[in-house]
């Protein structure tokens, strides 16, 4: 259980973690970063554009005193990009304390990755599914090392359609918004299974920021009013991100976000899990998709006894 109104001050100190934050150059990234940084932590800005990448670098340089960040270049939409990155962050650095897969594209005009996914689904879910394996072997070495997912409210009213992840379908862009956060939701779930099932000492936990005012808006019909009335800040809106990247009494396979009305803002607590991201067989089925889409195994055969209830790619 979250604590009461938990805030950054909570924030435990970080001194001596190594932290990837994609999307890190703003809105809820940018929060997170900033917060981390000012706990003392080494934060791996992993961004798509080198030049906004280090524009932020350099703003949070001149608002975090002593800040330790490196910026990374990572496109999620291409799955060439996510496996250069990888293999550089493995080759710069030896451990992995917490990967925060944060970045994300909402509602945008119909596009689509370098390899044919429909751009939400494509960056949202299988660039951080590939990224979360290939990192995988850094983060089991770590010791009390976790992934932390970002899904949305929008996952509540979504569904997996194994049909349309190549945009096959007449394009809907909030059903594919929906269907890309609850795919999101349902791996961190998944991983989680997966991690017990290996007796690994990671964990996986997800989160959402309610209502919070970022440029991912940019495409979407919400109105000024709207956003300005029930909205907050990307520094609140990262807190169920940061509660689940650092709090001790975080749970393995926990879902967290605000606790206020309808779950748009507030301080973080466990949130509410849909009964489609709750279903486990659905959430193997995604996996295995996912698994033989990007060529990414996150555990070998034998690695548990429980290997027949874990899929491989």
């Amino acid at each position: 259980m979250a604590t009461t109104n938990w805030t950054a001050a909570d924030i435990p100190d970080c001194t001596g973690k190594t932290v990837i934050v994609t999307g890190a150059n703003s809105g809820i990234g940018y929060g997170a970063t900033k917060q981390l940084a000012e706990k003392g932590a080494h934060v791996v800005m992993a961004c798509r554009s080198a030049d906004r990448a280090d524009a932020a670098r350099r703003k949070l340089e001149s608002e975090v005193e002593n800040a330790s960040l490196d910026t990374m270049e990572l496109d999620l939409a291409s799955l060439d990009s996510v496996a250069q990155f990888a293999a550089a962050f493995t080759d710069r650095y030896s451990d992995l304390d917490v990967l925060v897969n944060n970045a994300g594209v909402m509602v945008p005009p119909f596009s689509k990755t370098e390899e044919g996914f429909e751009l939400q689904f494509g960056v949202n879910f299988i660039g951080h599914f590939a990224l979360t394996g290939q990192l995988l072997p850094m983060l089991l070495s770590t010791p009390d090392s976790r992934v932390v997912t970002l899904s949305s409210l929008a996952h509540r009213r979504a569904s997996i359609d194994f049909d349309n992840f190549r945009g096959e379908k007449s394009y809907s862009q909030w059903r594919e918004y929906g269907q890309s956060k609850l795919a999101d939701l349902m791996f961190a779930l998944e991983l989680q299974r997966q991690l017990d099932a290996h007796d690994a000492d990671t964990i996986s936990l997800a989160a959402h920021p309610g209502f919070t005012r970022t440029n991912l808006q940019r495409h979407s019909s919400l109105t000024d009013f709207g956003i300005g009335f029930f909205s907050m800040d990307q520094d609140q809106g990262a807190l169920p991100t940061l509660y689940a990247a650092t709090a001790p009494d975080a749970q393995a396979g926990g879902y967290y976000g605000p606790d206020g009305w309808f779950e748009i803002r507030g301080s973080p607590e466990p949130a509410k899990i849909s009964t489609a991201a709750r279903d486990e067989q659905v959430a193997k089925r995604l996996w295995e998709y996912a698994a033989e889409a990007t060529g990414v195994t996150f555990f070998e055969e034998g690695d548990s006894e429980h290997d027949e209830e874990t899929v491989e790619a």
